[in-house]
């Protein structure tokens, strides 16, 4: 066993989106020097674990890293995402990370990268690939870039136990299937599942043949809210309006959702139950239409263990048979909760403190640890958003980050960086606008004039959720 003593300013841990989008911060602003280290072979974190028809759920044009574009400009003109900016394959992320860092970031001189490495913590890892150590001195700080966790079905464990001889097929392995089976069981109501539910339908399975188990409905996105060029201006902003007047028009909880869904703001597969989660999916029009071809939806809550003959559910049991093929998509992609200081002495734990954009939040985060010297006013610049799991989460989240937005805003340098940023997505889209533009002009009139009433609503009603759970 050799052991290597090096020394960085700045130790990340994890060579994901999280920690490519902080170093690449750092490279742009600062002339730290930087230690990445990741137990994968390559850049791109739970990217080279992903199934192969896996999509960015979110427009390329605003993932990755800040200072270099995804997205090649162009919208999709066929499928189910028609019309709507491209989303890149899995393939194309992961290709994408493996090339800023070998021709972006090693290049700079600044950056040392060891993958195949296991971190041990107090600035100490260890290669998968020998017995070789490393040690570091961390001039300034170490960064965990590895908070979420991420969690795909090839490295996902179910909470469930499955009986010998039941036929249990890998997400990844689902393109490789050879024998068609009697019919397809997803199981697991999220994003994966929608995402399994949409490759058979578009490989030519019968809808008839899939059985759909969904513990829990969820709210979606409408991803046209979502665009980030001007052309969608009505769409996107207009929806940010709409948001402020369902909010501040609410007179419940329940009227809340009833508003979000009437305004085009909330989406759900079926409109006849009531969601109890949101994970902030995005998804188009033409894809829930497609989903709605399935009509064999099985909401007996979590599953528990599955038989030859029968899947046994929390709410009770269901007759199968012994050649059906269960895909397990049952993960939940991020499945943390607790929440820590971002910044606390020489350790920064970067997380969201924009809803559902850990890339955004990252490059933001490291912004500021660019730029601020004081601990306690970065952390206030920084306050986490939580990661949203129960359909009420949509409120406390929405709230926190109006109220992150509203401090950013009253910051001449992190205005100007976020309107900069092409992370950001949608800022510089609302600061061009011509006053001259009486339509956008009012759309934006919208949302300012119901931003602090529905401030003032959302914590009224995080007051009622929190007494609910009392």
């Amino acid at each position: 066993m050799v052991t290597h003593s090096l020394e960085a300013d700045y130790l990340i841990i994890g060579s994901g989106a999280v920690g490519m989008a902080f170093a690449d911060v750092l490279l742009t602003e600062t002339d730290a020097s930087i230690i990445i280290v990741d137990r994968h072979h390559k850049p791109g974190g739970h990217w080279n674990d992903a199934y192969s028809f896996v999509n960015l759920h979110q427009p390329s044009a605003y993932y990755g890293v800040n200072s270099r574009e995804l997205s090649k400009g162009r919208k999709d003109e066929v499928g189910l995402n028609q019309g709507l900016h491209e989303l890149a394959s899995g393939p194309e992320v992961s290709a994408y990370f493996d090339q800023i860092m070998k021709h972006q970031f090693l290049p700079s001189g600044r950056v040392q990268y060891f993958p195949m490495c296991e971190y041990e913590g107090d600035g100490k890892f260890t290669s998968r690939m020998s017995d070789d150590t490393y040690e570091v001195k961390i001039n300034k700080k170490t960064v965990d870039a590895t908070y979420f966790k991420t969690s795909v079905p090839s490295t996902h464990t179910p909470s469930y136990t499955v009986a010998e001889g039941v036929k249990m097929h890998p997400l990844n392995d689902l393109p490789n299937m050879d024998v068609k089976p009697s019919s397809y069981v997803v199981v697991g109501g999220g994003k994966t599942g929608i995402d399994a539910c949409l490759w058979l339908l578009e490989n030519g399975a019968n809808p008839d043949d899939i059985r759909w188990i969904m513990p829990r409905d969820g709210w979606l996105m409408d991803r046209e809210n979502t665009q980030p060029t001007e052309e969608f201006f009505t769409k996107t902003i207009g929806a940010q309006a709409k948001q402020m007047e369902a909010i501040a028009g609410a007179t419940s909880i329940e009227n809340l959702f009833a508003r979000l869904e009437t305004s085009g703001v909330l989406l759900r597969i079926d409109r006849n139950v009531r969601p109890k989660m949101y994970h902030g999916a995005t998804i188009s029009r033409q894809e829930i239409a497609e989903l709605r071809r399935i009509k064999n939806i099985i909401r007996l809550g979590r599953v528990k263990h599955i038989e030859a003959d029968q899947i046994v559910f929390e709410q009770g049991t269901l007759p199968t048979d012994a050649d059906a093929l269960y895909i397990d998509c049952s993960a939940r992609a991020v499945p943390v909760t607790e929440m820590f200081p971002v910044f606390d002495g020489d350790l920064i734990t970067v997380q969201t403190v924009r809803t559902i954009q850990p890339v955004f939040s990252s490059a933001f985060i490291a912004h500021v640890e660019a730029t601020r010297d004081d601990e306690k006013e970065k952390n206030n610049i920084c306050t986490v958003v939580p990661l949203p799991n129960a359909d009420t989460d949509w409120i406390i989240v929405t709230a926190g980050l109006m109220l992150n937005q509203f401090q950013w805003s009253q910051d001449k340098d992190l205005r100007n960086w976020i309107a900069n940023s092409r992370l950001d997505g949608f800022s510089k889209m609302v600061q061009s606008v011509d006053p001259s533009d009486t339509e956008k002009m009012a759309i934006l009139v919208r949302m300012r004039d119901n931003a602090m009433p529905a401030l003032a609503k959302l914590q009224e009603f995080i007051a009622e959720v929190n007494q609910r759970a009392a």
